[in-house]
């Protein structure tokens, strides 16, 4: 009878962006050009203590061209059952791609290939129906359909990005059922998106079968892990990825972690007329109720209630928990120097973050600071509500 491997946690971040190459050529235009494949594989391993991590624009050319040569200068090495090796950190390739089906708006997907091979292959795949394939994010020119059955006949994994998000996903703009454009039997996993969390898609009864991600989206070294989902898993690699969404042999994701959605920067419909969040019980009307305006940029929330096939949520009993957490860079009082005091003691931001005592935490870095780390894990410091590509906010200290 076979023998189960020991099975451990992993921290994971599935969605980093790469700012730029080792040559300098731009990659992900909003992007730090901190972010290349080195710098965040350096940034995953050493200060966030994060042991698998995606970066999504592992397509480009250029940083094709980069990790060749980290692999041949033996800084990183191919892992054992896909991605890159660096450290106790693997890095899983993916891209980042725009989709718009005729007659609808444009919408994310992510995509994994299972190495390097595949990915390049991949590259040159999408290179043919795309205007520039050294970019992020770009417009493939083929049907959904036929996209899925090129990323699943290499092995790889379909993940529909931010979902709920008014720009770019698929929900919150292209369609009202995932169906309407996809093949739900090729679609690996969901991600959620920083407005919304397991609760609020649970309105829709389409999404019960499929395991939830929360994911970065960093455009910067400081976002990685801003959201993270705790992986089991018996090591850090693609092939127990792909078991873990599938929730198969005992992989599994265990734990998200995310933003409250109320710090999500689409959370509540935004009125561009006069710059307000329209934070009420229900946003009902077509104009905005402080200054009558119609130019509403509808919320993830006000979204969902919309679209939904259900009057309350329902969580299946394979959903894992969704943990309320708020990044330690939100909270008022914890600056550079602090932090890199806290990083001093502690060695990474998960240890800070999951493992460090308040009174270990207070000694380090007072009282204070340390009571509102405590209460950022759970997610329990007071917020205002996001909107409009507006981030909420910590609105005060713990007393």
């Amino acid at each position: 009878m076979a023998v189960e491997p020991d099975l451990q946690s992993y921290y994971c971040d599935l969605h980093v962006h790469i700012g730029q190459t080792s040559e300098g050529q731009a990659v992900k235009i909003s992007g730090s050009r901190a972010l290349t494949f080195a710098g965040i594989a350096k940034e995953a391993a050493e200060r966030k203590g994060i042991g698998l991590v995606g970066i999504i624009d592992s397509h480009a050319p250029g940083v094709l061209r980069d990790i060749r040569s980290l692999l041949d200068s033996g800084e990183m090495a191919e892992a054992e059952g896909g991605g890159i090796a660096y450290g106790q950190t693997t890095i899983l390739l993916g891209t980042e791609i725009e989709i718009r089906e005729p007659g609808r708006k444009e919408c994310h997907v992510l995509a994994f290939l299972p190495d390097l091979a595949a990915m390049t292959d991949f590259s040159g795949w999408m290179s043919r129906h795309m205007k520039n394939v050294n970019l992020s994010s770009q417009r493939l020119y083929v049907p959904a359909k036929e996209l899925q059955s090129e990323i699943c006949g290499r092995g790889g994994l379909l993940i529909p990005a931010h979902i709920f998000t008014p720009h770019k996903g698929l929900y919150g703009c292209a369609a009202e059922r995932m169906a309407e454009i996809f093949d739900l039997d090729q679609i690996a996993a969901v991600e959620l998106g920083l407005s919304a969390d397991s609760e609020m898609a649970g309105y829709l009864s389409e999404l019960d079968p499929y395991t939830f991600l929360t994911n970065s989206d960093a455009h910067s070294l400081g976002k990685l892990g801003r959201e993270y989902n705790v992986l089991e898993l018996a090591q850090p690699s693609f092939t127990e990825l792909k078991l873990a969404l599938a929730r198969q042999e005992g992989r599994r994701v265990s734990a998200n972690f995310g933003l409250n959605p109320r710090l999500g920067k689409y959370h509540r419909t935004y009125c561009s007329s006069c710059g307000s969040i329209i934070d009420e019980a229900f946003a009902t009307s077509e104009r905005c109720p402080y200054c009558g305006g119609v130019k509403l940029v509808k919320g993830v929330f006000d979204r969902v209630l919309d679209i939904a096939d259900r009057e309350r949520p329902q969580v299946p009993e394979h959903r894992p928990p969704y943990h309320y957490q708020v990044p330690l860079d939100f909270i008022p009082g914890l600056g550079p120097a602090k932090m890199r005091l806290l990083l001093e003691a502690f060695g990474t931001e998960m240890n800070i973050l999951h493992e460090a005592g308040e009174a270990e935490l207070s000694l380090v870095a007072g009282v204070e600071l340390a009571a509102a780390i405590v209460l950022a894990r759970s997610g329990q410091l007071d917020l205002t509500a996001g909107g409009g590509g507006t981030y909420g906010k910590v609105v005060r200290d713990p007393k």
